[in-house]
């Protein structure tokens, strides 16, 4: 797999401040993408075990929520081995931390039968993660107003009540309507009030003046 890139202080791909692993590799080309450059699965570098160890590390810090997955499409098949590594020493070793992931995979087709996406560790991997942001991007149902999606089809589901029953809170979701499937939520994500959005970026400010000093 390769890495086309990774943002250690994102605030753009799910609540509070993240490590956003971006993976190269896409096949859904959707247009009007934001990423196309990562169609590509030779774009970028090739993840190693010391891009895991980097990710690892960058996530330990308390003011860190979680890790985001995107891309590229994290769910390709040849991407699949290789996260399903990353996120079980996530749950491992920083059990507090939440995985987000966006696809344009539905949760439909992740858990069926038929899609080109399923492999043997596909469940696995989906296992793993908290919130799934699925669907792929159109531009036609696009809405800038809208929070940490690109298009109206798009949903924020809360993916981790899938496992074994056990959901962290992880945004306090409000759930919208009855759940597509069974024990799994539509949820929506209010847009952070102004001072907890101030309070983000003073954070993510100190911590990169911290890093220049040292």
């Amino acid at each position: 797999m390769n890495v086309a890139t990774i943002k250690k202080y994102d605030i753009a791909n799910g609540v509070g401040v993240r490590v956003s692993l971006f993976v190269s590799g896409c096949r859904h080309a959707c247009p009007g993408c934001f990423n196309e450059v990562a169609w590509n699965f030779g774009y970028g570098t090739p993840y190693t075990q010391a891009t895991e160890q980097e990710l690892l590390d960058a996530l330990r810090p308390s003011y860190i929520r979680g890790l985001t997955l995107l891309g590229g499409e994290p769910f390709e098949p040849e991407n699949q081995a290789t996260l399903v590594a990353l996120l079980a020493r996530v749950r491992r070793e920083l059990p507090e931390k939440d995985i987000w992931c966006y696809s344009g995979f539905t949760y439909e087709e992740l858990t069926g039968d038929t899609a080109r996406c399923v492999t043997p560790l596909t469940r696995k991997m989906l296992g793993m993660i908290d919130v799934l942001v699925d669907g792929r991007f159109d531009a036609d149902r696009a809405d800038i107003s809208l929070v940490f999606r690109g298009s109206a089809n798009q949903r924020i589901l809360d993916a981790g009540i899938a496992r074994d029953g056990q959901t962290r809170a992880v945004c306090a979701p409000r759930v919208l309507g009855k759940e597509p499937q069974k024990r799994l939520k539509e949820i929506t994500v209010e847009k952070q009030s102004g001072n907890a959005e101030k309070q983000n970026k003073k954070r993510l400010k100190e911590k990169k003046k911290a890093l220049k000093t040292k």
